[in-house]
Parts: C-alpha cells; structure tokens; sequence
C-alpha cells in the first residue's frame, strides 16, 4: 500500500484533476460529517457526463453526485495501475485533512510506466 509522505494532488499537465480511481465505502462514522462539508459542482466540472463503475471492470454505471473538489482527505492505495495510470483496487480512505485547502497540495505526476 502506498501512503503518501506529504499531501499530494493528481492533475493532468493542464492542471486538471485526473480521475485515478475509486474509492471503498466511507466509513459510517464520517459520512454525516463529510456529507455536510460536500458542495453540489457546478456545471464546469471536469467530468461531467461521465459514467462510472462500482468495481473493476463491471460494466454496470453507478449513479454519481458531482461536488466541487474543495476538501483534502488522506487515503491509501496500492501500487497496482492499470494502462492509463488509474489504480487497480480502491483507495482506502484515511481522514479528513482540514488543516490543508486543494491550493496547499502539490501536484503529484506518477512516473513514467515501465516499457515491457
């Protein structure tokens, strides 16, 4: 699993949020604190018109509410990528950063994938 040594955001060379992967459920004990802290996107938002998946490879869409990204939280993940740089299993989430904004994170660009 890795964990990140100092807060880091994943954008692409525009600066735009990547979508890396998903997420295991939140635990029930932060969902109602989380979810009044959570703002509706607003029509800007980079994945509008998206479709998203529950697990690997389901063909299945989970139905999805878009929020501004405007919140820090710490998680976990695996080194496991797939083609395009996205995470294999979920990331586990961690905690809530509120001690940091989105504009304290510095950008994080995964290295270059190995040619086989």
């Amino acid at each position: 699993m890795r964990r990140f040594s100092r807060p880091e955001k994943l954008e692409d060379t525009d600066g735009r949020l990547r979508y890396v992967g998903r997420s295991t459920t939140l635990p029930s004990s932060c969902r109602p604190g989380l979810a009044s802290l959570l703002t509706p996107a607003r029509a800007a938002h980079p994945w509008t018109g998206w479709t998203f998946s529950a697990v690997w490879g389901a063909r299945e869409t989970l139905h999805v509410t878009l929020v501004a990204p405007e919140l820090v939280v710490e998680v976990g993940v695996d080194a496991a990528r797939d083609s395009v740089g996205r995470w294999r299993h979920s990331a586990r989430w961690h905690r809530l950063r509120p001690d940091l904004t989105p504009a304290d994170v510095l950008s994080f660009t995964p290295p270059a994938r190995r040619q086989t």
